[in-house]
């Protein structure tokens, strides 16, 4: 009888699936098929405690699905395809623009993800530059090139980098850019000050006023964390290896475990160090589960031509809500001081985070050693389910700083973050006409602590919903009950975090 229960249950969500009108054809596959992956249980090892810190709100899955069948997110060497080709493709060596725009089209729609759309689509002006001989040739193409993927990769969690030179690639995506104003793909400059000139850098910044587009990612604070090694810039804003990615993404509702806590020491002695521990192996589960019991690392061409290795994955542990966990441990302690405005509240903050850091630091992962079998700590930001959780470690929208002191503040915690973390200011419009001002702010930032910044204009049709892209004309339409092709849209509807991005603090100099 309980069987056949659930089949009628099931029978019910496939029905409201595909009776949905706001579901395009493809999303309407998507959705079918998260449901039939989800008919499975978690993996075998997963840790009964693991149920009920889910059940809580304090442990998050981030809809990865029950049994995933590929790594989350996939960052292939492109630099190889473009002096290889691909066998299993039939892609030749591209011998000009064209046929290298192509080549990299024809790879992007099969590289898997959670969000079944490239996550990771290369550093696209070092990719292109070698093919460009007419500028204007060059521009024309590449604003097809864009528009393509802007209406065919329904995900803003697509992401491609630029930098940190300039080159004439860079300057067309740039400035094309401003002109689109696409919500795909996201794209980071990756940025250093002794390599990436003044003007180039000027024209991110007066690119991202008017699209959101691009953000900027300190790429000395990269290079210590990855040891020097190739990375990239990925979905939201996560770094990662390339020729490698992440395995899986969870993550802890630091706020609800602090809820869940009856005293500081308490927090600290057992609900933390145990929900660590019920997480860690949970993802571990989920790993193995990828690499023993499906076929991806063992007959995807991705891996059999090179272009990934098992051994460059990762697994990422990630938090959101430590505004709020700080500031309901300072109310347990009969404490009015609050995280972001006051000193006390900062630095329990921190110790917070170190906390967290050796705890996750002190599990040993079977997998991963080109990154010593460890897993690596992320900044996560918004999903379903979040409502009175700030993501990763910002300040909660409404109680921001000053902008010194809130870079400052930021500063403190972006270093435990070497998979992703960053902040988002937006700026009066008239900046749009003094970005080296904006500039300055960026270098400063870095200065103090921070590795990843975006921003965007205070009249801007893109905005950044916690790390991603969506058109506030989409969101609109959505809500009318039409369709849009950006999936993400959908998200964005339903959670909390867009609204609050209406109501940032905007900021001038």
């Amino acid at each position: 009888m309980k069987a056949q229960k659930n089949i009628e249950a099931s029978r019910a969500e496939v029905l409201e699936i595909l009776k949905n009108p706001k579901n395009t054809h493809e999303q309407t596959m998507m959705a079918l098929a998260t449901l039939a992956e989800n008919l499975l249980p978690y993996p075998d090892g997963t840790p009964e405690d693991f149920y009920s810190l889910y059940d809580k709100g304090i442990i998050c899955d981030l809809d990865e699905g029950h049994a995933p069948y590929t790594a989350r997110y996939i960052l292939p060497d492109y630099d190889k395809l473009m002096k290889n080709g691909c066998k299993f493709l039939k892609l030749d060596l591209p011998k000009d623009l064209f046929e290298a725009l192509n080549t990299l089209l024809i790879f992007y729609r099969h590289v898997p993800s959670i969000t079944h759309f490239p996550v990771y689509m290369g550093n696209i002006d070092y990719l292109l530059e070698p093919f460009i001989q007419d500028t204007e040739e060059a521009k024309k193409m590449i604003r097809g090139f864009l528009i393509h993927c802007d209406r065919t990769f329904g995900s803003s969690f697509c992401h491609m980098n630029l930098g940190p030179k300039a080159s004439r690639a860079g300057w067309i995506v740039l400035e094309l850019e401003s002109e689109l104003k696409n919500s795909v793909p996201n794209m980071t400059l990756i940025y250093d000050p002794k390599i990436t000139p003044d003007d180039f850098a000027e024209l991110a910044i007066e690119t991202a006023l008017a699209s959101a587009n691009p953000a900027f990612a300190y790429k000395p604070a990269y290079d210590v964390d990855f040891k020097g090694r190739p990375f990239g810039i990925a979905s939201c804003y996560n770094g990662l290896p390339i020729g490698g990615g992440a395995f899986t993404l969870s993550r802890l509702r630091l706020n609800k475990l602090a809820n869940n806590s009856t005293s500081v020491s308490d927090f600290f002695d057992d609900t933390l160090p145990h929900a660590v521990r019920t997480l860690c192996q949970f993802m571990e589960e989920k790993t193995r589960f990828i690499v023993e019991e499906t076929p991806f690392f063992s007959t995807h061409f991705l891996v059999n031509e090179g272009f990934i290795r098992q051994d460059n994955f990762v697994g990422l542990f990630g938090m959101a809500g430590l505004c709020e966990c700080v500031n309901q441990l300072m109310k347990l302690q009969g404490k009015t001081e609050r995280y972001g405005k006051d000193e006390e509240a900062n630095q329990l903050g921190v110790k917070v985070m170190d906390a967290l850091k050796e705890h996750v630091e002190s599990f040993e992962s079977k997998y991963s050693p080109d990154w010593d079998h460890h897993f690596m700590l992320h900044a996560q930001v918004g999903a379903a389910g979040d409502e009175g959780t700030s993501p990763g470690a910002r300040i909660a929208i409404g109680e921001e700083l000053p902008l010194y002191d809130h870079l400052r503040q930021a500063g403190l915690y972006h270093k435990y973050f070497p998979t992703g973390v960053g902040d988002i200011f937006p700026f009066d419009t008239t900046y749009s006409k003094n970005p080296a001002a904006i500039l300055d702010v960026f270098k400063g930032a870095f200065k103090v602590g921070i590795r990843y910044i975006s921003t965007y204009s205070s009249d801007s049709e893109l905005v950044r919903v916690t790390g991603y892209l969506v058109k506030k004309s989409d969101i609109q339409a959505y809500a009318e009950g039409k369709q849009v092709i950006n999936e993400t849209v959908r998200g964005s509807y339903n959670a909390k975090e867009y609204d609050g991005t209406l109501r940032r603090k905007v900021r001038s100099i």
